[in-house]
């Protein structure tokens, strides 16, 4: 189970940071990942991390203001937003895959949480 927590309403240029608490799965041994969806659009992948925290990876249009980091002795996956932007918007859902992160930039998702809507005034 996922549970995402942080969103809320920040102005542009401002900072937010979600939260993603993981339980009943071996969480150190899992890649895990967030995703958005703004309306009437589908779901992107935002960011992701490995296993270890080792390996990171990022949309082109997070890269540089969002950080993945992840807690594995909280279970705990968080993603930093800072510079956000009004097309920052969406739902956020937070994701968990296999170790590696790129087979969750690639899709490849075994569970999903419910989601957090950050929403980004102008």
């Amino acid at each position: 189970q996922l549970v995402e927590s942080g969103g809320g309403l920040v102005q542009a240029g401002g900072s937010l940071r979600l939260s993603c608490a993981a339980s009943g799965r071996a969480f150190s041994t899992s890649a895990m990942g967030w995703f958005q969806q703004a309306p009437g659009k589908e779901r992107e992948f935002v960011a992701a991390i490995s296993a270890s925290g080792g390996s990171t990876y990022y949309a082109n249009s997070v890269k540089g203001r969002f950080t993945i980091s992840r807690d594995n002795a909280k279970n705990t996956v968080y993603l930093q937003m800072n510079s956000v932007k009004p097309e920052d918007t969406a739902v956020y859902y937070c994701a968990v895959g296999p170790s590696a992160a790129v087979a969750i930039v690639r899709g490849r998702v075994d569970a999903w949480g419910q989601g957090t809507l950050v929403t980004v005034s102008s």
